[in-house]
């Protein structure tokens, strides 16, 4: 924010050039679109590690390597899992999936990253595959992973999918 605020300031007196504006609303538009056309690609770089830093996490978590994953959260970080199960540590979820799963992974289509004040917002969209219990094979199982990255270390995490509606489904009850 302070990087947009210093932008905006200098573009400012870049634009005014010592005039007046006679248009405030047309000079409020150009210096916005300005300000997003250098901050977004600066915001955006900056915020690309948490990423990355999320993206290990679930790698370490997929081994399933719960320790490893830990290394990735600040310690006693909440995790709420399906359901609104809630957990402290990585083993809670991988202990948690050995139940409902024989085997499960995910196929990680796309990190939205959201930058903010002293903080970040990633979430990981995908599908899960893998085999139930029973050894029947699943895919295309929707997922979405909210991670809150703060200092280099994850420090809230949520997780919603669609396995409780397909283990419906797989019950004749239509969810």
């Amino acid at each position: 924010m302070i990087i947009v605020q210093k932008l905006y300031a200098l573009i400012e007196g870049s634009l005014s050039h010592g005039k007046t504006c006679h248009n405030p609303k047309t000079c409020h538009n150009q210096r916005s679109r300005i300000v997003n056309a250098i901050a977004q690609p600066i915001t955006a770089a900056l915020a690309a590690p948490d990423a990355e830093i999320v993206r290990a996490y679930l790698e370490a978590s997929m081994a399933p390597d719960p320790d490893r994953a830990a290394t990735y959260m600040l310690p006693g970080t909440k995790i709420t899992f399906t359901g609104g199960r809630e957990f402290d540590h990585p083993r809670g979820p991988t202990g948690f999936n050995a139940g409902r799963y024989r085997w499960v992974k995910k196929r990680m289509d796309r990190f939205d990253v959201c930058p903010g004040a002293g903080e970040t917002v990633v979430y990981s969209v995908g599908t899960l595959y893998g085999e139930w219990p029973d050894g029947t094979p699943f895919e295309g199982n929707r997922y979405v992973d909210r991670f809150v990255v703060r200092d280099g270390k994850i420090v809230a995490m949520d997780v919603w999918n669609d396995s409780a509606e397909r283990i419906l489904t797989r019950r004749g009850i239509e969810a």
